[in-house]
């Protein structure tokens, strides 16, 4: 069984960049009306070119059963919630090419997150409805997605 923990930029760094609100902005724009924090994600997209699109996914419940885990061996993919509602972020190392021991964090409101190019992660697992989120991801060329199904299923729980 994997234990959820909170998602911190600590704890979340060797596989991407957690996107939030957090200390002093690093400029302020709009005629002083707006803070803007500049530039908090590598958006690697390995030759190809930024998309925006907005996915809408089915909220699943903890215990959850972790069956599959995949990666994007071109670019990286960002996911900003559009709603305050966690979610549940399921990464893990690379192990030779196959995912290494996952970890499972639950995000606060406010939190999305970016994972770096090629970092195995679970599906996208909202907790509640209505499971909204903005994905900047590679649009391009290439075989962009590798899944890994686990032979025995993980349980993921609080």
């Amino acid at each position: 069984m994997i234990r959820t923990e909170p998602l911190t930029a600590e704890a979340f760094a060797p596989f991407g960049q957690v996107l939030q609100v957090a200390g002093e902005p690093s400029m302020i724009i709009n005629q002083g009306n707006c803070g803007r924090w500049h530039d908090l994600a590598d958006l690697d997209m390995g030759g190809g070119r930024a998309g925006l699109s907005l996915f809408r996914a089915k909220p699943r419940a903890l215990p959850y059963a972790l069956e599959m885990l995949e990666r994007h061996p071109l670019g990286a993919q960002a996911f900003v919630p559009m709603t305050a509602d966690p979610f549940l972020v399921i990464v893990a190392p690379d192990a030779g090419g196959r995912p290494g021991a996952p970890r499972a964090f639950v995000t606060a409101p406010g939190q999305g997150v970016n994972y770096r190019r090629g970092t195995w992660h679970g599906v996208l697992t909202p907790l509640t409805g209505p499971g909204l989120f903005a994905v900047v991801d590679r649009i391009g060329d290439g075989d962009n997605l590798q899944e890994h199904w686990l032979e025995t299923p993980l349980t993921i729980a609080r």
